[in-house]
């Protein structure tokens, strides 16, 4: 009986090294996580950061909240580095454990410091985060910040899209009304609201009126002259998305208007008023 139990022992035995062994190797092979946040000396998230891993694993752009997360990444020593334009660039050495998640607080400090009272406006912010937007973005996209907007007598939409190179507008009694797209009818051009198809509310045709909108209700404006792979196909021209603005911590009032007087017809009083309010309803 002896004879007969020592070959199941010793294959019992290589059994469980060999499962032992490969158990050890797998978690040595497990890959982790690389996770963090990109913000500037003020506090400000920095939103389309451009992020590269050395050795070169690829990477992200840190979303609207400016976060980021690269998954996948095999255990070792890495050199992160986080770009953005206006900013110094941020250089981290990290160690990514097997299982594990290696976080990452990004301060991105400004180029120079000097000694004098500089008085700035969220118009510079704001272009610099369009352009990081654009730099990191997959297809031929052109954005228009809220601060851009604000900053510029534009009474509406379609006046803050005229703006932009290769983009004219269709105008009704001097006042823009559609838009154009690189020359194409407006017709072959779609609008978008955070993504989502907007129909005309004319019967009949594709066109969206923009000079409804006003200008003070969006965050950005998105003109994306070629279009990506989740995006539908039906805008040949291009596609104009709308972000609308997302709700802060603090209520959000904003009032405008214009005045004038033309003297065709017997004299007449243009004037204008829009206003807009947002806060924070219930638990965030």
């Amino acid at each position: 009986m002896w004879r007969a139990r020592g070959p199941s022992v010793f294959l019992i035995f290589l059994l469980a090294t060999f499962l032992l062994t490969t158990s050890g190797v797998d978690a040595q092979d497990r890959a982790g996580t690389i996770a963090g946040r990109v913000n500037d000396s003020s506090h400000y998230v920095l939103a389309g950061a451009l992020i590269e891993l050395q050795p070169r694993v690829q990477a992200p752009v840190s979303d609207q909240q400016g976060l980021f997360t690269i998954a996948n990444v095999p255990p070792g020593e890495y050199t992160i580095t986080i770009s953005y334009i206006g900013l110094l660039p941020f250089t981290q050495m990290l160690t990514v454990m097997a299982g594990q998640v290696a976080h990452v607080d990004a301060v991105l400090q400004v180029a120079g410091v000097r000694e004098e009272v500089t008085v700035s406006a969220a118009r510079p912010r704001g272009e610099a985060r369009a352009l990081n937007q654009e730099r990191t973005a997959d297809n031929i996209v052109q954005v228009l910040p809220a601060e851009v907007i604000t900053s510029l007598p534009n009474t509406n939409i379609a006046d803050a899209v005229g703006r932009l190179p290769s983009v004219s507008l269709e105008r009704d009694e001097g006042e823009g009304k559609y838009v154009q797209i690189r020359g194409t009818d407006p017709r072959l051009s779609n609008v978008t609201i955070n993504g989502v198809n907007v129909p005309s509310p004319e019967g009949g045709v594709r066109n969206v009126k923009l000079d409804v909108i006003p200008s003070d209700l969006v965050e950005s404006i998105e003109v994306n002259k070629t279009l990506s792979a989740n995006q539908d196909g039906d805008a040949i021209g291009g596609s104009v998305n709308l972000v609308t603005k997302t709700v802060g911590d603090e209520p959000y009032v904003s009032t405008s208007a214009m005045g004038g007087y033309t003297n065709i017809v017997g004299g007449r009083g243009l004037e204008q008023f829009t206003g807009t309010v947002g806060s924070r309803f219930g638990e965030p």
